[in-house]
């Protein structure tokens, strides 16, 4: 199992619509990559490893597929669509990491 994790920074000047990315963003996200998809989890960012120092991370979404092929046959047709939603809830450029689930 890999999983695939979108994270988003925090900066002086971010911005982030939590509902908005959790409400539509997310539901999009899973209608669009299927059943390829198995499962999503979405994390805040509440402060970090300091008392009083901001998250690194604004938020996180996460997306969870049997492989990174698997991933890919589903995300290429739908990035474009998928990726110019971004705009609509967030002003940060997102980075993106694939890891593999190890138990």
């Amino acid at each position: 199992m890999i999983k695939v994790s979108v994270l988003y920074p925090k900066t002086a000047d971010s911005t982030f619509d939590i509902a908005y990315y959790r409400e539509t963003h997310m539901a999009l996200v899973r209608e669009k990559l299927g059943d390829a998809c198995k499962g999503t989890a979405i994390e805040s960012g509440l402060a970090g490893g300091a008392p009083g120092e901001p998250p690194v991370y604004i938020a996180m979404g996460h997306l969870f597929f049997d492989s990174v092929s698997d991933f890919e046959t589903a995300f290429g047709p739908h990035a474009n669509e998928i990726l110019g939603d971004i705009p609509n809830f967030t002003n940060v450029q997102p980075a993106v990491q694939i890891s593999e689930i190890i138990q």
